[in-house]
């Protein structure tokens, strides 16, 4: 009697689906795992899961089935689940959609409307998307135009913004910034958008809590409003030059409180960055008192990336500007070499994924500043960049469309002969 129970029992729990655990039943994983119970299959491929996961837990659902004359099991009904006849060949045509299958390219099923509403913003004021007309006026400004030459070009291309202004402005002007950003980063061609440059060294902020504050909001909205773009601020780290000199590094912790290591790599672990670019400008004259050359101070800076693993945390990239001068480089075919190994091929022998270099810009007086001659005439540095075809991709720059050498196509035109990636300023 006792045995006929246990089988009456022993049917009726698998027809309602409950697994009974045993000794045998449990691997020497440990007894939450049933790996070696898979319906004849191989012990890497699990069918199996305990609804009681314990002796005692089995024996309490055997006794909630089984008291009062096993009334519950009488009771008991099939649970309500969906069922599919894989025998039918005919979709039903209830419900949603036409019934039919449809592959990625089909044409949407007659009648079909897209939702384009807008999505509802995250945070107050904020513009979590663009419109069409928006991004139309984008690409008719001159960024726009930059962005549409250097994408035919075959360049990658990044916005060059500087958030930081427009966020302490206040909502409403970071909310018109970014909106502005989105609509250019909509344009094709267009993979990231650096958001910030001399971050936490120009004094605009004064506590690391402002820093963090303001590159989260800012990566915030800027996910929000370009979803898919890789995102990017720009910085100098001076300890990191300082190699294992421990006054130079406690003197440029004192004089750079916000430019740390222990500032600075919060921002890489949070999500908000995907690119950090290091400045080289401080290497080149702020370690003499210690009597480390700039070459040396190159070297430990990305000795210290290395050592910290900031490379896996996000893309760094060296960031340097030494190759232009007033009007056009001064630098003679020899110079030119020597400060393209030092500045372009050793950062980047170093661990540098990309090196960014400044061809031309304007400074308070109103000098410009270039690699090249003017109206984009060649110089023996751009010959010497001209040489290093090889590491095209790896070779970016700034472009600042509003202030154009000859025209925005001629100038990105001659700009895609040396570097695979531009930064074009918003």
């Amino acid at each position: 009697m006792r045995i006929r129970r246990a089988l009456a029992l022993g049917a009726a729990l698998t027809v309602l689906g409950v697994g009974i655990p045993a000794a045998s039943a449990f691997s020497e994983d440990g007894e939450g795992d049933c790996k070696n119970v898979t319906n004849g299959g191989s012990q890497s491929d699990p069918q199996c899961f305990w609804m009681a996961p314990t002796p005692e837990d089995a024996l309490k659902v055997v006794r909630f089935w089984t008291e009062n004359d096993s009334a519950k099991l009488k009771e008991a009904t099939e649970y309500p689940v969906g069922w599919i006849d894989c025998k039918v060949e005919q979709c039903s045509a209830e419900g949603e959609g036409d019934g039919q299958a449809h592959g990625e390219g089909d044409p949407a099923p007659e009648g079909y409307v897209e939702d384009t509403t807008p999505p509802t913003c995250d945070v107050a004021g904020q513009p979590c998307s663009v419109s069409p007309e928006d991004i139309a006026a984008a690409a008719r400004t001159a960024a726009g135009q930059a962005i549409a030459a250097a994408a035919a070009s075959n360049m990658r291309v990044w916005i060059d913004s500087e958030l930081l202004d427009d966020y302490k402005a206040g909502p409403a002007a970071f909310a018109a910034a970014v909106k502005k950003v989105g609509a250019l980063a909509a344009q094709p061609g267009v993979v990231g958008i650096r958001f910030t440059s001399q971050l936490g060294y120009n004094g605009a902020l004064k506590t690391p809590e402002e820093m963090s504050g303001f590159v989260g909001a800012a990566a915030a909205a800027l996910h929000q409003v370009a979803p898919g773009k890789k995102l990017g601020i720009h910085t100098v780290v001076p300890a990191f030059g300082c190699g294992a000199s421990e006054p130079c590094a406690a003197e440029m912790t004192k004089k750079y409180p916000l430019l740390t290591p222990q500032v600075i790599e919060p921002l890489l672990t949070s999500g908000s960055v995907d690119q950090l670019a290091l400045d080289a400008g401080l290497l080149q004259s702020a370690y003499g008192t210690w009597k480390i050359s700039a070459q040396d101070a190159q070297r430990n800076q990305w000795a210290k990336v290395k050592a910290l693993a900031w490379d896996t945390l996000v893309q760094i990239s060296a960031e340097d500007a030494g190759l232009a001068g007033k009007d056009a480089s001064p630098l003679t075919a020899d110079q030119a070499a020597t400060v393209a190994q030092e500045r372009v091929a050793a950062p980047l022998r170093d661990g540098a994924a990309t090196v960014n270099l400044w061809t031309r810009w304007q400074d308070g007086t109103g000098a410009t500043y270039r690699v090249m001659g003017a109206r984009l005439a060649n110089t023996p540095a751009w010959e010497q960049l001209d040489k290093l075809e090889p590491l095209q991709r790896r070779l970016t720059t700034m472009y600042d469309p509003a202030a154009p050498e000859v025209g925005i196509g001629q100038d990105i035109k001659k700009l895609s002969e040396v570097f695979g990636q531009v930064y074009v300023t918003d």
